[in-house]
């Protein structure tokens, strides 16, 4: 018998177990014990994650007896992050943010930091970059007054963070980043493969076991991904990306992936000297800048997670002056630009194989779905042909390979936004525009892309 290994009785009907054999089990019934080899758990085994051990062996449990009282979610003091994560921060949860240098990764986790620290308890801070003198000079910039409750430590050594956070007993962990952390465990240099995984597992340890959500900041490489291996992304519970031009003050925040919520929502901020701000009313942010009477530009709607947002569509065409006609998207994808193209040549008659073709949506937000399908063709045509749009006319709907308008999900949400907004008149496809009453604005159902065009030059 291996020295982990021992023998017990277990009752077949109340699950008491016994080291040695009983005819009768406590809960009254004889004969119902049974001879069971155990393997007792190591303690001390950090790549063990199991929170359920008794007596030293791992028990699995049942479903209906399972509490998840204790696994609400914290409010972090930040309703766009709090949005991005599902309502909240879920105890216990692994997440991973990441953003290019200089985005605003430190600006909003020491604000959610300082927020959660003063309304739950003590909150540990660790960073393997800055020193602890460098994180309170930001932490004073953008968040005024700090609690007591917010600790620092400036530390590298995954062996050193762990008995630290044992003897804290944290609410909330931030560990910025994952790249310069290491255990002594593994001789490779920081931020080695070796490396981030073990480190990724012990932190996935501590959370999982103690109950402590824990915030990863990891870096991105020059094409924008996730530095370091694969595994890390697969051992958190969600993934964030914050995205924006560090010379604009629009800052995007989206989920990758999310465990306790969805990944359509986003989070919008400012960056201000006090640090990031929420931006409330996205949609006017994304329309301030819209002109009146400009050929190629156009309004389009999205719905985004549990919001509608109301966006610029601008585009340009000139002709090709040497080579292939170049096509260039910002916010759409290029293939789906290229079937645009193709539609607007078979159906509209409007050919296009020998001009440049650039299209952007304004604000540098990349929309998800194909309701943009329709503004993005209008904004072409518009420019083209020299026509104008009115500014208070809105585009939506998903053109097909037949030149038909098909569909699109929560129109009556974006309808209702529009209004709010002072739009007069939505160009939308006729099976959206049967369902829906208005007398707010004008609702104009078109059934394909032609219809579209005669519709948003009247």
């Amino acid at each position: 018998m291996s020295k982990k290994q021992k023998t017990v009785f277990v009752c077949q009907q109340c699950g008491y177990d016994t080291p040695k054999w009983i005819g009768q089990c406590i809960c009254g019934l004889w004969n119902t014990m049974i001879e069971e080899k155990i393997i007792e758990a190591d303690e001390n085994d950090k790549r063990s994650r199991s929170a359920s051990k008794q007596a030293g062996r791992v028990k699995a449990c049942k479903i209906t007896e399972i509490g998840t009282d204790d696994y609400v979610r914290f409010d972090t003091g930040i309703g766009e992050l709090n949005r991005v994560l599902g309502g909240g921060l879920v105890k216990g949860s692994l997440t991973l943010i990441s953003g290019e240098p200089g985005i605003g990764k430190s600006t909003i986790i020491i604000q959610a930091a300082e927020k959660i620290a003063s309304k739950y308890g003590n909150v540990l801070y660790v960073s393997g970059e800055e020193s602890i003198e460098q994180i309170k000079m930001r932490a004073e910039r953008v968040c005024g007054s700090l609690p007591e409750e917010l600790f620092l430590l400036s530390e590298t050594n995954m062996e050193n963070i762990t008995q630290v956070a044992s003897e804290l007993n944290p609410v909330f962990i931030i560990i910025d980043s994952i790249q310069t952390m290491y255990t002594s465990d593994i001789d490779s240099a920081q931020g080695s493969v070796s490396q981030v995984r073990a480190c990724g597992n012990e932190l996935a340890r501590i959370g999982k076991t103690k109950n402590i959500p824990i915030f990863i900041v990891c870096h991105v490489t020059k094409s924008g991904e996730l530095a370091g291996p694969k595994i890390v992304e697969h051992l958190v519970d969600a993934v964030l990306n914050f995205t924006g031009e560090r010379n604009q003050e629009l800052r995007i925040l989206r989920s990758q992936k999310n465990r306790y919520g969805t990944t359509s929502e986003i989070g919008a901020f400012e960056m201000a000297e006090e640090g990031l701000v929420e931006i409330e009313n996205l949609s006017q942010t994304f329309l301030d800048g819209i002109e009146p009477d400009v050929e190629g530009s156009i309004t389009a709607a999205v719905y985004e997670g549990t919001r509608p947002l109301l966006l610029e569509v601008q585009a340009l065409v000139s002709p090709a002056n040497v080579g292939f006609a170049r096509r260039t998207a910002l916010g759409v994808e290029l293939s789906r630009l290229n079937m645009i193209l193709a539609v607007l040549d078979r159906k509209a008659g409007v050919s296009l194989i020998n001009h440049d073709v650039y299209v952007n949506i304004v604000g540098g937000l990349k929309p998800e779905g194909t309701s943009t399908d329709l503004a993005v063709a209008l904004a072409i045509h518009s420019t083209f042909k020299g026509k104008t749009c009115s500014e208070k006319t809105i585009a939506l709907g998903e053109i097909g390979l037949t030149g038909d308008l098909r569909s699109i999900q929560n129109a009556d949400k974006i309808v209702k936004e529009a209004a709010r907004m002072g739009f007069e008149k939505i160009i939308l496809p006729q099976k959206n525009a049967t369902k829906l009453e208005t007398s707010a604005i004008k609702l104009i159902g078109v059934k394909n892309l032609q219809d579209a065009i005669l519709a948003y030059q009247a």
